[in-house]
């Protein structure tokens, strides 16, 4: 049977606050656990009033220390931004305090301008994608050799077990790194509104697969697909909830337009061009909605035809009982 996780944003819904967002969080991996989903997972987003999850290793220490086995990880670390040697100390701290459970989720994704100089100031470069990754690998590894240009580096603390490692990614280039690298390859459904894309998704897991190198991060290869999901008791009240994520989807001024994650109600009323309707449109590709029933046939057929191993979720929906009762309906219907 496909394994299930959760990527979550910490997002503040309407009328509430961050910190009662990253108490929801809490909760939602609380009972991610009870259900027997496999992974929760924590995404990294700068400048974006709506999401708390700015800092996705804080969270995870705190959800690692709030659960007993689920396994908590980044959806994913945005390595462009950070130092790989300070980014592997900080997993093996996390992995020391949760042997086992730990896992490194990587992504190039840099944000807006303002955000990537934001982030980066006086820098005069950045290291390759690849390198960085490599890096992290041999650090979290103790491989760190003669032939390295930090030969010597040793990432404290010096732990016996390293973090599950899985590259986030839309690109088949990207496919064959983890593969060569042995470590996990999760292909991200919901930023994508292009069915030429969605092909492409297929074959960057095909690549991955054929290509894969054991490792001691992972003996065998492993694929993951992360869907936007919108699921309720009908049709019709899952309709409901996809129109507040059609509104969030319009991004609009780099998603700092709303200042919290719309609800139902602010969806309904918001006065749509033509142009955004047309955007709506194409970005139901994206998402997966309706019943349990219907998303769970939706679900299968990703799962056959990405040949998928486990499916990270994204349950976008307004309010976090309405996010409670989706992770309910879909851990039973994958029982």
């Amino acid at each position: 049977m496909v394994k299930l996780g959760i990527l979550d944003y910490a997002q503040i819904d309407e009328g509430s606050n961050a910190q009662k967002a990253l108490q929801n969080t809490i909760e939602l991996a609380q009972l991610a656990e009870l259900l027997g989903y496999e992974r929760f997972w924590m995404a990294e987003h700068h400048n974006v009033p709506a999401f708390a999850s700015s800092s996705p290793e804080l969270i995870m220490m705190r959800l690692a220390d709030a659960t007993e086995r689920i396994r908590i990880g980044s959806g994913g670390v945005m390595i462009p931004h950070y130092s790989p040697y300070k980014v592997a100390e900080n997993f093996r701290v996390l992995e020391a305090f949760h042997p086992g459970r730990i896992d490194l989720g990587i992504g190039n994704t840099i944000g807006t301008s303002l955000v990537n100089r934001t982030l980066n100031e006086n820098k005069k470069s950045k290291l390759n994608y690849e390198q960085s990754i490599v890096d992290l690998t041999k650090y979290l590894s103790d491989q760190v050799d003669e032939n390295h240009r930090f030969s010597g580096i040793v990432a404290s603390p010096v732990i016996s077990t390293v973090p599950e490692m899985w590259v986030l990614s839309t690109s088949i280039r990207n496919a064959k790194m983890a593969a060569k690298l042995g470590i996990g390859y999760t292909f991200g459904l919901f930023p994508l509104a292009g069915i030429d894309k969605f092909h492409i998704g297929i074959e960057a897991a095909e690549t991955y697969r054929n290509e894969f190198q054991p490792s001691s991060f992972m003996r065998e290869p492993k694929v993951s697909i992360a869907p936007f999901v919108v699921v309720a008791e009908t049709n019709e009240q899952a309709e409901e909830y996809a129109k507040a994520l059609d509104l969030w989807l319009l991004g609009t001024d780099n998603f700092g337009h709303l200042t919290e994650f719309p609800s139902v109600e602010t969806a309904h009323k918001y006065p749509y061009t033509e142009d955004e309707k047309e955007i709506i449109q194409a970005n139901r590709i994206r998402m997966v909605v309706g019943d349990i029933e219907s998303v769970t046939d939706q679900l299968n057929t990703l799962i056959s035809q990405f040949k998928a191993d486990e499916v990270l979720l994204v349950p976008f929906m307004s309010g976090v009982e309405a996010r409670k009762k989706a992770i309910e309906l879909l851990a039973r219907a994958f029982k």
